[in-house]
């Protein structure tokens, strides 16, 4: 296997400030920060995983069609050629129809240096056809990441940098 990448917890600053925008000032900062100190950096479950499983730093309740925006508290250190690929976890697909909102995420080797520290952000969904509420306790894994080489054309002349999360690519030639 290739060594390709590293996890690392965002700042506490970081992760203060997109859980406040996540959930809004309700929440005390003293309490954010003991869910930050209880973020578990991602990790194989057995040797054969190709996934990492993503842990949720704190509980989760979903109706039928609500979706969160968690902050993982998280960022990953890539090497250039390869992008981690965020999936739900299997067996919440399976028995809640838990899903990413925008299918699978993908986190590009230079999403590190973005001015929000990288910050790994997963919107899931409860997608339920039946009617069940998911409910998912803090530390739980809810999400694995696999990382994916890639290549590019031979006439790739892509000099731009990126500066921002979510869509901030878009746009640039």
């Amino acid at each position: 296997m290739e060594r390709i990448a590293r996890f690392y917890k965002v700042s506490r600053e970081q992760f203060v400030q997109d859980w406040k925008d996540t959930f809004g000032e309700g929440t005390e900062e003293a309490q954010i920060l003991e869910i930050y100190e209880g973020i578990q950096l991602p990790r194989r479950a057995t040797s054969g995983s190709a996934g990492y499983d993503i842990f949720l730093p704190d509980k989760i309740c979903l109706e039928p069609g609500q979706s969160v925006k968690v902050p993982t508290g998280i960022r990953a250190e890539i090497d250039e050629g390869w992008v981690l690929q965020i999936y739900p976890r299997s067996g919440l697909g399976f028995k809640y129809r838990l899903q990413l909102n925008n299918t699978v995420g993908i986190i590009d080797s230079d999403y590190f240096f973005s001015d929000n520290e990288g910050h790994i952000q997963i919107k899931v969904m409860n997608d339920s056809r039946e009617g069940k509420t998911v409910e998912l306790a803090g530390g739980m894994a809810f999400a694995q990441g696999i990382f994916m080489g890639y290549g590019i054309t031979v006439d790739d002349d892509c000099s731009g940098v990126r500066n921002g999360g979510f869509g901030s690519t878009s746009g640039q030639s």
